[in-house]
């Protein structure tokens, strides 16, 4: 089963689909290349994945796939 420990300390499984913690985006400039009818499958795979840790709303961010580690993403809370 894939999953992942965030650093809050809460384990992220990712192995349901639909996935309730991944999240895809996709930058502006690569939308803007689509000037024809969009085929759904050939824009999912050109998205990014990130996860969202339900506990401490970390982004964990997959710039270059699954086969290298996430960047993380820390909320600011402001006080």
């Amino acid at each position: 089963m894939p999953q992942m420990l965030c650093t809050y300390g809460n384990l992220l499984r990712y192995s349901n689909i639909p996935c309730e913690i991944e999240y895809k985006f996709i930058s502006d400039v690569d939308y803007e290349g689509y000037d024809k009818k969009i085929d759904n499958e050939e824009l999912y795979m050109r998205m990014q994945s990130f996860f969202l840790c339900p506990e401490c709303e970390r982004l964990w961010v997959f710039w270059k796939g699954f086969e290298e580690a996430p960047s993380e993403y820390v909320p600011i809370i402001e006080k």
